[in-house]
């Protein structure tokens, strides 16, 4: 709008020169046009300034208009860009009333050009006039529109990252009570289990109580190297150096035996490559990937504590299965078993029990539930428990 104002106010100039080179009104209408195309650039300014300059420059541009379309009304068409500006610039019902008011000074202006009367003239610059102010207001809607949609789009952003922080905050909660539960904590209840033993035979039995002590002072060791881990956000200490799933939980069976007295075996059965095993050998466990076998090695620890703390058991064994397409690691035991349709919580069993304390079976769930792995529980009153973990393997 601003270039056709230019363009327009150059024309008519023009043509008013060409077709009155010696009127005397030649210097007046020329200063006119230079001093209405300089206070017409003012225009960004004042609409800087604020809202009423920006009304009052709009004031002093059409009655300069008006003043020299009056000394020559070949000037007339420059109403045009003032249709927009006032549009622009002036509520609604007040920018009708100027647009108006400008269409019938150009339709004046045009038949005092004209030879006579010609219908065209008189019905021309209502129709312009009329299909400007319908564009641009059909415009302003669509744009008050696009603008509430883009305010929609913004709170609605800023709604789902406010929700996503939520979410990601409650899954590190999670995350870290589950780690916690099955590393620190359990490593504290066999700490608090071997130092009452040792005060209950320090008189009575001192080498016993000894072994206790140096069994808790291992624990403490190892606690703190899972802490140190956790800090860091590692695997489990056993698998924090490069070892292998299946060497960390035979690892685990045997510290569980020399510390708690609990007889642990480990059974190792294929590889993730597909090779067969015997007994405990086979290769190591490339088809999970590091975070899969850091959370199978934490739910046999929290199946260990469980089985240790309220199974009663004489033994367990730990199974770790490659078969084709999945790895399925079992703990077993011979303890006093539960019913696993006892949603209460059960009031002996293995790893079960620790659902009774808010973790246990739903920490579990939790973590297969990353890889798209399943947990199933197997007891009976009297048969023992398995619990089965199973992952499916990634296939390189």
């Amino acid at each position: 709008m601003h270039s056709a104002f230019v363009l327009l106010l150059g024309a008519s100039l023009t043509r008013f020169v060409v077709h009155h080179p010696g009127a005397a009104r030649v210097p007046w209408v020329i200063g006119l046009s230079v001093a209405l195309a300089v206070l017409y650039a003012l225009g960004p300014a004042a609409g800087r300034a604020g809202p009423s300059a920006h009304r009052l420059w709009l004031a002093a541009v059409v009655v300069a208009w008006v003043v020299i379309v009056l000394l020559a009304p070949s000037f007339a068409w420059c109403a045009i860009p003032l249709f927009y500006t006032g549009l622009r610039t002036l509520p609604a019902r007040a920018a009708i009333i100027l647009v108006a008011a400008l269409t019938v000074l150009v339709v004046i202006s045009q038949l005092r050009l004209a030879d006579g009367f010609d219908p065209n003239l008189l019905l021309l610059p209502p129709a312009v006039a009329g299909l400007a102010t319908a564009v641009f207001l059909h415009m302003q809607r669509q744009a008050t529109r696009q603008h509430a949609l883009i305010d929609d789009l913004v709170r609605t952003q800023r709604e789902l990252a406010a929700t996503e922080r939520r979410a990601g905050a409650l899954a590190e909660r999670q995350r870290l009570a589950m780690e916690i539960h099955d590393s620190l904590a359990q490593g504290l209840s066999s700490q608090q289990m071997l130092l009452q033993a040792a005060a209950r035979t320090w008189d009575t039995d001192p080498a016993t109580a000894r072994t206790h002590l140096t069994t808790a002072t291992s624990i403490v060791a190892r606690n703190l190297a899972e802490a140190r881990a956790f800090v860091h956000d590692l695997a489990p200490a056993d698998l924090a150096d490069g070892g292998t799933l299946h060497d960390a939980l035979r690892a685990l069976a045997e510290r569980e035996s020399a510390e708690s007295g609990l007889p642990v075996r480990f059974h190792l059965d294929g590889s993730p490559d597909g090779t067969a095993s015997a007994g405990s050998g086979g290769t190591g466990s490339g088809g999970l990937p590091a975070a899969a076998q850091a959370a199978l090695m934490r739910i046999a620890q929290g199946a260990l504590a469980n089985v240790r703390e309220h199974a009663g058991a004489s033994a367990a064994v730990i199974t770790l299965s490659y078969l084709g397409d999945q790895a399925v690691l079992d703990i077993a035991d011979d303890g006093r078993g539960f019913d696993p349709a006892d949603r209460a919580g059960p009031t002996s069993g293995t790893a079960a029990e620790g659902a009774g304390r808010g973790h246990g079976l739903p920490a579990m769930r939790a973590r297969l539930r990353q890889f798209g792995g399943t947990l199933t529980v197997e007891s009976g009153a009297g048969e023992g428990t398995v619990v089965t973990a199973t992952i499916p393997l990634e296939h390189q």
